[in-house]
């Protein structure tokens, strides 16, 4: 398995990192992407393990902490061989102060989310959001004092605009705060918005992308194709109003050039999507999910091999589109403001 540094920082992760948000199963959105108990989901730590994937991502509102709580029990004993990623931010329960990133909700939030995952700290923690109604100074602050106390050892966050990203980093800077290396990103080929902004703000300010949903909300499992119903066992039922919307004949597209590069390559749709992205600039580590063995070790080959200059270039080509202004307008002036490489 190769490491990459995460971001700027002294840190490596695995290429491959394991979502756990398949854990627990509680909750109609959840129970969608799976209900692995204790039991399946130490089978499947092991497995990732044998293979060098190492960290394990989840956050406090997957299953309402029973995500956390399951991969506590699935690590137990061997906190030493694993890294542990998890989130906060979102809503966590109905009290009033439970809930963005206010000191109280951080201090609280890290503390329940430590026992829960039977640990004295996290290797990567998160924002889940921005939250606009904390000021930037008190979040910041908050973080940096877990950091120093060693709760924490590396910051990130998910689902940043580049301006919360930008505001958030001058201000570590400013008061000397630890600051944020890692931005966990929806990313995929189906949905390359992140290469707009996101990804220059990564290779400027030093920031690895930790990306989430890889394949495109579940859409570029090799399930889905031109002209065939959606599989009656696909997640999609569920929760495809809930993520991003994509336009069918677009998907098309995109499987279609995966369907001819896995018939050149022998490998399945999903590796081909996975390895497209590890060849992608910032990319440090790529979160992959699975309901069951089967399909974690079908992910896991998406490493050791990669995809031909000319098969990236047509992956490019099939999921390019236009993007919204400014993007489209500065990618007129490619002399003075190149692309991210």
């Amino acid at each position: 398995m190769e490491y990459r540094r995460l971001g700027a920082s002294g840190f490596k992760v695995p290429v491959l990192s394991f979502g756990t948000g398949t854990f627990g199963g509680k909750g109609e959105f959840f129970s969608a992407w799976g209900n692995t108990d204790v039991a399946e989901a130490r089978r499947l730590v092991d497995i990732c393990l044998d293979a060098g994937v190492s960290m394990f991502d989840t956050a406090d509102i997957y299953s309402s902490g029973a995500s956390e709580s399951i991969l506590g029990e699935a690590i137990k004993g061997r906190r030493d061989q694993v890294l542990i990623s998890t989130k906060a931010t979102f809503r966590f329960d109905d009290k009033p102060n439970n809930v963005g990133s206010s000191r109280y909700h951080l201090i609280q939030g890290i503390d329940a989310a430590l026992k829960r995952l039977g640990t004295d700290y996290i290797d990567l923690f998160q924002l889940h959001g921005f939250d606009a109604m904390t000021p930037v100074e008190e979040t910041l602050s908050t973080l940096d004092d877990l950091v120093r106390a060693g709760k924490i050892r590396y910051l990130g966050v998910s689902n940043f605009s580049g301006w919360h990203l930008m505001k958030s980093l001058a201000v570590a800077d400013r008061y000397g705060y630890s600051r944020y290396v890692a931005n966990q990103t929806y990313y995929s080929l189906v949905g390359r918005d992140y290469e707009w902004e996101l990804m220059p703000l990564g290779l400027d300010q030093g920031l690895g992308a930790v990306v989430w949903s890889p394949l495109g909300w579940g859409r570029l499992t090799g399930k889905i194709r031109r002209g065939q119903p959606l599989p009656a066992d696909s997640r999609l039922h569920k929760t495809a109003e809930m993520g991003p919307q994509i336009d069918d004949e677009y998907l098309y597209r995109v499987v279609d050039a995966l369907d001819e590069i896995a018939k050149e390559t022998g490998k399945s749709v999903p590796q081909i999507a996975l390895n497209w992205l590890l060849q992608r600039p910032t990319v440090s580590t790529v979160v992959i999910g699975a309901r069951n063995e089967e399909q974690l070790r079908q992910n896991l080959g998406a490493v050791g091999w990669n995809l031909t200059p000319e098969q990236v270039a047509k992956l490019d080509a099939a999921s390019a589109v236009t993007p919204v202004y400014p993007y489209w307008h500065q990618r007129g002036f490619g002399e003075r403001n190149p692309p991210p490489v």
